[in-house]
C-alpha cells in the first residue's frame, strides 16, 4: 500500500485495545474516513505529525482478533494487510496489544509472525496492570515475542515517541515488504490449545503480580452490579434518567442566554429600518428561524457529552452486553445496541454503523427500526412541547426519558412483529470484549462532543436557512404591505396552503399553522420550532425570549370558535406523531443506500407516517 510520496504505516489490533487512541496521538486526530472498495466498512487514514520525523501515511485498520475473519471488519483488515489496496501495499506495521488481555490477543502476533512480517508491538493498558500491583518485564517480553515491545500510555501519550523511532528502525528506507502475502493456514482446535499454552508460559515469565490480593478487584465488584440481570437494568434506567433530566436543567441557563441574545439581535436589526423588507427578512426570517433552532444547541451538546462520557468510562460496552438478551427476544442481538444508541444522536451515522452487523436479517431489522429512535433533531420539538405541558424541569426531564424509552419499546414491538414472519437467516452470536473502567478524559470528551454538535449545526444550518427564507416568503406575501401582523399572516400564501391541509390536521386537534410546521419538518425535524416561530410572527417583539414568546403565542392560539388549539390532547398527540413519523430526508436517503432498496426506504416513509398520523388522532381524542 505504498504511497508515491509517503511510506504507509498500518495499526493493527483487536477492538478496544487502544489502537484508535494511539492513532490519534500519531496523527493529531486529523484524518479522513475511507470506505473499503466492495465493502461497507470504514477506516481512518491520516498523516503522522512532524514531531515524529518525515511524514508517514497512517491507517487505523478495523479491529480484528486474528487473520481468520469472522466479521466484515476483520475481512477488511485482512484484505488491507494481505492484498493490494489502491495499487499499493503496507510498508510499516504496529501491532497494538492490550496488556490486560495479553494471552487472548497473542494469536494476532503469532499469525503475523507466520507471514514473516517485521513489526513493533505497542503494549497498552500498562497503567491498569500497575494498578493491580503488577509489573511487566518489557525486555523479556520482547525476547519472547520476537519483536520490539514498547509500553504506551494512551491517556498521556507516553512512549509514542519511542515507538515511532522503533518503527523507523525496522528498515532504513521504510519499505518493508512481507515475504508472504497469502492467508495463513487455519488453526485447528489442537493448534489453538498448543499456542495458548505457549502464550500462557510467555505471560507467566514476563508478568509478575503481588502475592497479596486480599480484595476482589474493583472492576469485578462493579460488574457484579452493573451486569446483574435485574439490578443492572435499574442502574441503566437511572443513568439514562439522569442524562435526560440534565438535558433540561443543566442547559437552561445557556438556553436563556441564547434566547435573550437572539431576541435582542432581532430588535436591533428591525430598529435599523422598521419599514424595510430586508430588515424584516433578517429579523423575522433569518434571526427568528436560526434563533428558534440555536436555543436548543446546549441540550444537544449535553446529550452528546453524556453519551461520550459513558463510552469513555467503559460503561456503554457493558450496557450493550446487558441488553443482548432482551434484544434477542425481538430478533436482534447486542451488536444492534450501538447503532440503536447512536440513533439517539442521529439516524444517519447510526444506519451506517449497522455495517458492523454481519447477520443480514439483524442488520435489516436494525435499519428498519432506527427511525424510531429519538434522535437529537427531535429534541427541540420535545423541549418546546414538554415545556408547554410542564413548568417543572424535573417533570419535563422525566417525561423526556419516558419518550426515549417509549420510542425504544415501540421499536422493539415493531422488530418483534417483523422478525416473526421474516425468513430465518443463519444463527448469529454476540462476542464483545469489555473495556476496562476508565476515568473519562474530560478534554477529549468535550472536544468530541463539540465536534459532533458543530457537525449537527452545520448539517442543519443550510436547511434551516433555505426553509426560513421559504417560510418567510410564504408568511409575508402577497400582503407584505399590510401593517397589521395578524392580517398579513392570515392573507399569506402560507395561510392559503395551510387552510388547504387544515382538514387533515383537525383530527389531530391542530390548525393550519401547525400543519405548516409539520410539512416544513420533512426536511429536518428541528425546523418545526423555527417554522412555528415564523408563522406566529415571533422575533421582533420587545425583548421577550423567543421560546417564551412562542409558547405564549401557542397558549393563546384558538380556532375560529374560540376553543384553544394546543391542549393536552393535541400536544400529546403531536409528541406521539414526532415519536413515530419519518420526516428526515437525509435518513430516507441513507436508508435507501444501506438497504440498497428504494422499496425499503419508501416503505418506511409511508408506514411510519401513516401510523404516526392515526396514533396522534387516537391520543388527541383519548385525552380530549
Amino acid at each position: 500500500m505504498s504511497s508515491a510520496f509517503h511510506p504507509i504505516l498500518a495499526l493493527v489490533g483487536p477492538p478496544n485495545s487502544g489502537k484508535t487512541t494511539l492513532y490519534n496521538w500519531i496523527t493529531g486526530s486529523h484524518s479522513k474516513t475511507v470506505n473499503y472498495p466492495g465493502a461497507t466498512v470504514d477506516y481512518h487514514i491520516g498523516e503522522s505529525l512532524d514531531i515524529y520525523g518525515p511524514p508517514l501515511q497512517v491507517i487505523d485498520t478495523p479491529g480484528t482478533y486474528s487473520l481468520f475473519p469472522k466479521s466484515p471488519e476483520e475481512q477488511v483488515t485482512q484484505s488491507i494487510l494481505l492484498s493490494a489496496h489502491r495499487d499499493a501495499s503496507i510498508d510499516l506495521l504496529i501491532v497494538v496489544i492490550d496488556s490486560t488481555q495479553f494471552v487472548r490477543q497473542m494469536s494476532l502476533i503469532e499469525q503475523l509472525k507466520s507471514l514473516e512480517w517485521p513489526f513493533v508491538v505497542a503494549l497498552t493498558m500498562t497503567d491498569v496492570v500497575a494498578s493491580q500491583s503488577g509489573e511487566i518485564n518489557i525486555e523479556q517480553l520482547s525476547k519472547e515475542t520476537g519483536a520490539t515491545v514498547i509500553p504506551i500510555d494512551g491517556r498521556l501519550g507516553g512512549g509514542v515517541q519511542q515507538l515511532m523511532k522503533e518503527v523507523r528502525h525496522l528498515k532504513k528506507d521504510f519499505f518493508v515488504k512481507p515475504k508472504k502475502t497469502e492467508v495463513p493456514p487455519s488453526w485447528t482446535s489442537e493448534d489453538f490449545k498448543r499456542h495458548q499454552a505457549k502464550w500462557s508460559d510467555i505471560y507467566n515469565r514476563s508478568f509478575r503480580f503481588s502475592e497479596t490480593s486480599p480484595k476482589e478487584p474493583t472492576e469485578q465488584q462493579l460488574d457484579r452490579w452493573l451486569l446483574h440481570p435485574w439490578f443492572g437494568f435499574f442502574i441503566f434506567a437511572f443513568i439514562m434518567l439522569a442524562l435526560f433530566s440534565s438535558i433540561f436543567w443543566a442547559a437552561a441557563p445557556f438556553m436563556d442566554w441564547i434566547d435573550q441574545g437572539m431576541g435582542t439581535l432581532a430588535n436591533i436589526v428591525i430598529n435599523l429600518s422598521p419599514q424595510s423588507l430586508w430588515t424584516d427578512f433578517l429579523a423575522n426570517g433569518v434571526i427568528a428561524g436560526f434563533g428558534a433552532f440555536l436555543v436548543f444547541v446546549p441540550q444537544i451538546f449535553i446529550l452528546f457529552f453524556g453519551l461520550n462520557l459513558l463510552e469513555d468510562s467503559g460503561y456503554l460496552a457493558r450496557a450493550a452486553s446487558l441488553v443482548d438478551k432482551p434484544l434477542s427476544l425481538i430478533g436482534l442481538n447486542g451488536r444492534s445496541f450501538v447503532p440503536l444508541l447512536a440513533g439517539h444522536a442521529c439516524a444517519v451515522p447510526a444506519m451506517m454503523a449497522t455495517r458492523t452487523i454481519p447477520n443480514k436479517k439483524e442488520r435489516w431489522l436494525t435499519l428498519a427500526i432506527l427511525p424510531l429512535m429519538t434522535c437529537s433533531a427531535r429534541l427541540p420539538v420535545y423541549a418546546l412541547l414538554l415545556s408547554f405541558l410542564f413548568s417543572s424541569p424535573l417533570l419535563a426531564g422525566a417525561w423526556l426519558a419516558i419518550i426515549y424509552i417509549g420510542g425504544f419499546i415501540f421499536a422493539g414491538l415493531i422488530s418483534a412483529i417483523i422478525s416473526r414472519w421474516m425468513k430465518k437467516d443463519s444463527s448469529s452470536f454476540f462476542l464483545l470484549e469489555l473495556p476496562h473502567y476508565r476515568r473519562p478524559h474530560l478534554f477529549t470528551v468535550f472536544r468530541l462532543s463539540l465536534e459532533k454538535t458543530k457537525s449537527f449545526i452545520f448539517r442543519a444550518g443550510p436547511i434551516i436557512f433555505v426553509l426560513s427564507l421559504v417560510i418567510w416568503v410564504l408568511t409575508t406575501f402577497p400582503a407584505y404591505e399590510e401593517p397589521n401582523d395578524h392580517a398579513r399572516i392570515t392573507q399569506s400564501y402560507a395561510a392559503q396552503l395551510g387552510q388547504t391541509i387544515e382538514p387533515i390536521m383537525q383530527p389531530m386537534g391542530l390548525d393550519w399553522k401547525a400543519g405548516i410546521g409539520i410539512i416544513s419538518s420533512i426536511a429536518a425535524r428541528e425546523v418545526f420550532v423555527s417554522t412555528m416561530a415564523l408563522v406566529y410572527n415571533i422575533g421582533d417583539e420587545d425583548e421577550d425570549r423567543l421560546q417564551v414568546s412562542l409558547k405564549k403565542a401557542m397558549q393563546s392560539a384558538t380556532f375560529k370558535d374560540g376553543t384553544p388549539i394546543f391542549t393536552t390532547g393535541s400536544i400529546a398527540g403531536l409528541i406521539v406523531f414526532y415519536m413515530i413519523a419519518l420526516q428526515c430526508i437525509a435518513t430516507l436517503g441513507i436508508a435507501r443506500r444501506e438497504a440498497n432498496s428504494w422499496t425499503f426506504a419508501i416503505g418506511q416513509l409511508v408506514a411510519y407516517n401513516l401510523l404516526a398520523y392515526f396514533l396522534a388522532i387516537s391520543v388527541n381524542h383519548l385525552l380530549s
